[in-house]
């Protein structure tokens, strides 16, 4: 087979990756707000949410394996980047935006604290 065609066909299982797990987010956000206390309808949460976390890490992996294909430093692999493969990364670059651990930044620092216990507020 071709690399070309590897690359294709890896883009197509990303794709498809990508609606299972919106369609799984939006089978969550139904199922979390609809009839909560259901044990039914958290029995079908549970399994949405299941599945779009696997799928959410699969997308991640596949990706960060085309990234690294396509990125390497040793060869011009730049050549293969077509429509598709574009928009994924640019779709890629705001999963890992919305998905980063924003904690990190907005948690209060130790110095402001240790401010705020020492005036008493």
């Amino acid at each position: 087979m071709k690399i070309v065609n590897i690359i294709a066909f890896l883009v197509y299982i990303i794709i498809f990756i990508k609606i299972v797990f919106l369609i799984s987010t939006i089978g969550h956000l139904i199922f979390s707000h609809h009839n909560k206390n259901s044990s039914k309808s958290k029995k079908l949460d549970e399994k949405f949410v299941f599945w779009k976390e696997r799928t959410e890490f699969i997308f991640t992996i596949l990706m960060a394996i085309l990234l690294i294909f396509i990125f390497n430093p040793r060869s011009t692999n730049q050549k293969y980047i077509t429509k598709e493969m574009g928009f994924l990364f640019y779709l890629f670059g705001f999963i890992l935006i919305i998905t980063s651990d924003w904690s990190i930044i907005f948690k209060e620092p130790d110095w402001f604290k240790q401010i705020r216990n020492a005036i008493n507020l």
